[in-house]
Order: structure tokens, then C-alpha cells, then sequence
């Protein structure tokens, strides 16, 4: 990406995926599952709900629910935390659409 000057210092605008701007493998993926985790993060809170609540009523150990709340969600596939939003009131929807590319690409849209 082209760099920009402001107050002489040079910056890049962002893609929209800082995962991509920092050149990590996988980060669609890993913009998926940062946006699941907020939500799940908003849905604790909304609930009023302490980590250890949270835990039983998603089906994991509380260090998981710390570490994931900590931005640590290494451990948790896609599918596991959409399962932890299930777990919490929320219905997942999936939409599949033909690509303008010839490869596509991975979104979350939140409702």
C-alpha cells in the first residue's frame, strides 16, 4: 500500500484486516474469530455474567473464557465459538454468495 505523510510522519492506511496488514497467515480466519470474540464479549456482559457463569453456560473452563476475553483464543476454532454464542442467546446465520474474485473471501457482518 501507498504511504502517507501526516505532520512528517510517513503511515499506511489499513486493508480493513489488521491481521493481513501484519502479514499473518490465515487472517480471514483470524478476522472471524477476533469479531466472534467481541460479540461473545458484549453478550457476558449484557447477561451480566461472571467468567465462571459464562464458562459453564458455554460449555468451557473459566481460563479459556479469561484467556479468550484477554484476546488469547488460539485454542478455539470458528466452530466452537460460534457454538459459545448458541450457548448465549444468539442465532448464527451463514450466507454464501458467488465471489467478484476467483477467490473469495471470509466476512463477519453482525446484526
Amino acid at each position: 500500500m501507498k504511504k502517507y505523510p501526516v505532520d512528517g510522519i510517513a503511515f499506511e492506511p489499513s486493508s480493513g484486516n489488521v491481521f493481513a496488514d501484519l502479514g499473518l497467515a490465515d487472517a480471514d480466519k483470524l478476522q472471524i474469530k477476533s469479531g466472534l470474540v467481541g460479540e461473545i464479549s458484549k453478550a457476558i456482559r449484557k447477561l451480566e455474567l461472571t467468567q465462571e457463569q459464562a464458562a459453564r453456560r458455554m460449555g468451557i473452563v473459566q481460563p479459556k473464557v479469561s484467556g479468550m476475553l484477554r484476546g488469547d483464543f488460539s485454542g478455539l476454532s470458528e466452530r466452537k465459538l460460534m457454538d459459545c454464542l448458541n450457548r448465549l442467546g444468539y442465532d448464527i446465520e451463514i450466507c454464501v454468495k458467488p465471489a467478484g474474485q476467483p477467490v473469495g473471501h471470509l466476512k463477519l457482518a453482525v446484526v
